[in-house]
């Protein structure tokens, strides 16, 4: 990070489609893959999340909090299934380049 060594700062997202959670950061402007965990069937709970961060070697930028929005399957269609997206702003760990 040219001779930095201060933590870039990301939106992680978690979304769930077919009763599957999943935890991604999004790497805007950037060609490179995003970063994703994968979790079960269950909710997963503050803790799940943070070590799934860790994991992914980032951590939530202090005071950042998570907040949840709801969202619809199919844009523009009243009628479609609930898709709940949750967000919170991280930022690597020092030493990581993304």
């Amino acid at each position: 990070m040219s001779g930095q060594n201060a933590a870039r700062e990301f939106t992680a997202q978690m979304s769930v489609r077919d009763g599957h959670w999943r935890l991604y950061v999004a790497l805007m402007n950037t060609t490179e893959q995003w970063p994703d965990y994968r979790f079960g069937r269950t909710v997963p709970t503050f803790t799940d999340r943070t070590d799934a961060l860790s994991v992914l070697g980032f951590e939530p930028v202090p005071g950042a909090e998570w907040t949840w929005t709801e969202d619809s399957e199919t844009p523009d269609k009243p009628d479609s299934p609930v898709v709940l997206i949750a967000a919170i702003r991280v930022r690597s760990w020092s030493g990581v380049s993304v």
